[in-house]
């Protein structure tokens, strides 16, 4: 019996599947999400898989080595305002922490006309109102010494408060917590008795770091997630269970891997954009077996365009986010968004005579106008679609018609009053996603210290492809890579079925330089022993675990701390030179050359372990023969496209990307259609089918 790897993406508009069996075949699946109930939209992609090879669901979900799901549940859920009814238990005197906010009230520099002018913002709807807001006497000081026992007779009382004001789940929060955590897991064993069934959650478990208002909000996230995404995930892993799979549902989290059901259940604040990271997970894989270190990943898809960096072989992090204007911390793979996909809605001031793309999306329903579900608003599909870019009558691999005139009269009515004719304005809608992409991609890369010109671009998701030839240009990008195909449109959910078990552990303690080896060592091995624990917990075997240390390093007085990946898992006795090189050298990428402080004092914020366990991979299959004689088979009618280099129609090819071979290479102007996705090859830019099955996009010089 053959087995397989599954990864499973729900995004906003389309559900993604991908099946790799031993032998390295790939069967990709894509179906609309189903936001009522996301997990629908997940065992129906399953079902359309399990046709497609030919077996039953049962026989299939036997069969399965591995499966990993991407969710978007707790994302929606935030958005939507649907999460469940926080308290908040917190130390006496601090409970308005979290509605006092910080001063950018999540802003930061982004949009820096809400940074500077208050009265354009507003504070968003609290996710803990201030009823709900109990405060308790305990202190802990900085150095982790209880100054101030816990007062359990007003814990109780605050905790069934709470309880009969109907709330949900309990978040607990104290000062300086990660530096002796002993009063909030004595609070969270109170809540277990008093009310059993309650989720309960504590800081010190979420982001055991200090910012009492990260802490705080990361603490209340967590809560406010914790009992939607409990029922939806045991529902989900008990319906897998029931069908015959054996091996354990594993969910995408947004450091880079996966987790287990179980912690998921425990920290679905981790699975808060976790579906654009396995699309980094997967351009990893791929970048290992082509040998490209330096890589950015785009992946545009109906609703968002989202961007992160590989350099030399590892993402770029980030460890603060932000959602819904509040900050929290958590280490992620950093990944940079803006509201630009295919669904983006395309609106005109009539005074000032111009367009604007995005952000807001059609999304899937009604979606763009050309699916005639009711959208009346143009999209950049739609824009697509007049330009010729997109086959009307093989859309989605033919599963949905699109209808070009009511694209074409949608478009027009807003190129009237902008003196332009439906094609001209399509033009333009393309053009300007482009621009903002690429603008995207800029801030990704130089605002980081890194030269956009010495990356290779990966460029995935449906829309994607469609327009990487022409902001991978802008940027003087040499080479774009669209992978594996038609399974370019589903490669969040191949980073899925490629990931590793992730576990991130942190230590936060501030030690000024210069401090004893020991002293760092110990707390690298704490967070050693608790990895080792969990995962001899979840099964993994010794020989599977790889251990990745770092720590966070800054000049004494300042507040930019800098991650110092660690060559081994411990310090030498005179680690202070080699750790203070790599700081320099990777301050001054940041912050300029010169921006260091030779000689300075130092000071190690954080020791933070990556604790991976190794899983099946899927296999990629090479070529064994590069053939220039492209298939008959692979040649599509050509049809009449509008190209804005040319400023005109003309008859351009088409070919059936996947019918065509290893080797084959194509000069733009030129379409190549998948199931899911368009390439298209604009004038000056040639194509070419690798030997691993991957398009390669490069530019005329």
């Amino acid at each position: 019996m053959p087995h397989y790897l599954v990864g499973i993406d729900i995004g906003g508009t389309f559900t993604d599947c991908v099946i790799v069996d031993d032998r390295g075949r790939m069967l990709s699946t894509k179906v609309p999400s189903t936001p009522d109930d996301f997990a629908q939209g997940m065992m129906h992609s399953m079902r359309v898989g399990a046709e497609a090879l030919g077996v039953g669901l049962e026989a299939f979900c036997r069969g399965i080595r591995f499966l990993s799901h991407g969710t978007t549940v707790g994302t929606n859920t935030i958005i939507q305002k649907r999460g469940a009814r926080v308290g908040l238990i917190t130390t006496r005197g601090h409970e308005d922490a979290i509605h006092i906010m910080r001063g950018s009230r999540g802003h930061t520099g982004k949009d820096i006309r809400k940074v500077v002018h208050f009265p354009e913002t507003s504070k968003p709807a609290p996710i803990v109102p201030k009823r709900l807001i109990r405060g308790v006497s305990e202190r802990v000081d900085c150095f982790g010494e209880i100054v101030v026992a816990l007062n359990e007779a007003e814990a109780e009382r605050a905790i069934r408060e709470l309880v009969a004001a109907g709330v949900e789940a309990i978040a607990i929060c104290f000062l300086w917590s990660f530096r002796n955590p002993r009063h909030e897991r004595r609070v969270a064993e109170m809540v277990k008795a008093v009310a059993p069934g309650l989720f309960v959650t504590c800081s010190v478990d979420i982001a055991p770091r200090w910012g009492e208002y990260e802490r705080v909000t990361a603490a209340a996230l967590n809560a406010y997630l914790g009992p939607i995404m409990t029922g939806y995930l045991t529902r989900l892993d008990g319906a897998l269970t029931k069908l015959g799979y054996r091996h354990g549902l594993q969910i995408t989290q947004c450091g880079g891997g996966t987790i287990s059901v179980a912690r998921a259940i425990e920290a679905p604040l981790l699975t808060l954009d976790s579906g654009p990271v396995a699309g980094v997970t997967a351009s990893m894989y791929l970048g290992e077996a082509m040998r490209d270190r330096n890589i950015i990943t785009t992946d545009m898809g109906g609703t968002s365009f989202d961007v992160s960096i590989i350099h030399e072989g590892k993402p770029a992090y980030s460890f603060i986010s932000n959602t819904d204007q509040y900050e929290y911390f958590l280490p992620k793979v950093d990944i940079q968004a803006i509201g630009s996909g295919g669904g983006s809605l395309v609106r005109v001031d009539p005074a000032a005579r111009t367009m604007k793309v995005g952000p807001d999306s059609a999304g899937a329903f009604p979606g763009p106008v050309a699916y005639q579900r009711g959208g009346t608003v143009p999209t950049v599909t739609d824009a697509q679609l007049v330009l010729g870019y997109l086959d009307p009558d093989n859309f989605a691999g033919g599963r949905l018609k699109l209808d070009r005139g009511a694209a074409q009269r949608a478009i027009e009515a807003i190129a009237k009053p902008l003196g332009m004719d439906a094609v001209e304005c399509a033009a333009g809608i393309c053009r300007i996603v482009e621009l903002q992409m690429a603008d995207l991609i800029r801030k990704a890369t130089v605002e980081k210290g890194y030269d956009p010109r010495d990356f290779v671009l990966y460029a995935f998701g449906g829309a994607g492809p469609a327009h990487a030839g022409v902001f991978a240009y802008e940027l003087g990008i040499r080479k774009v890579i669209i992978p594996q195909r038609e399974v370019a449109s589903t490669w969040c959910a191949f980073g899925a079925a490629a990931a590793d078990v992730l576990h991130i552990y942190e230590h936060t303690e501030i030690l000024a330089t210069p401090v004893p080896a020991e002293h760092v060592n110990r707390n690298l091995a704490r967070l050693e022993s608790e990895a080792r624990r969990r995962m001899a917990d979840e099964g993994i075997a010794r020989e599977r675990q790889r251990l990745e240390f770092s720590l966070d390093v800054r000049h004494k007085g300042q507040i930019n701390e800098v991650e110092v990946p660690l060559a081994a898992s411990r310090l030498p006795a005179g680690y202070e030179p080699r750790l203070r090189a790599d700081f320099v050298k990777r301050y001054e990428q940041l912050y300029g050359r010169g921006a260091a402080l030779p000689g300075a004092q130092l000071e190690i914020v954080a020791c933070r372990l990556r604790a991976r366990a190794l899983t099946p991979r899927p296999k990629l299959v090479r070529a064994n023969k590069l053939t220039g004689a492209i298939p008959r088979a692979a040649v599509r009618p050509p049809r009449q496209i509008y190209w804005s280099d040319l400023k005109r129609h003309r008859k351009t090819p088409v070919y059936d990307g996947e019918a065509l071979a290893a080797g084959n290479r194509i000069a733009g102007p030129a379409i190549v259609e998948t199931a899911d996705t368009t390439v298209v090859v604009h004038p000056g830019r040639r194509l070419r089918v690798d030997a691993l099955g991957n398009f390669e996009l490069t530019f005329a010089k």
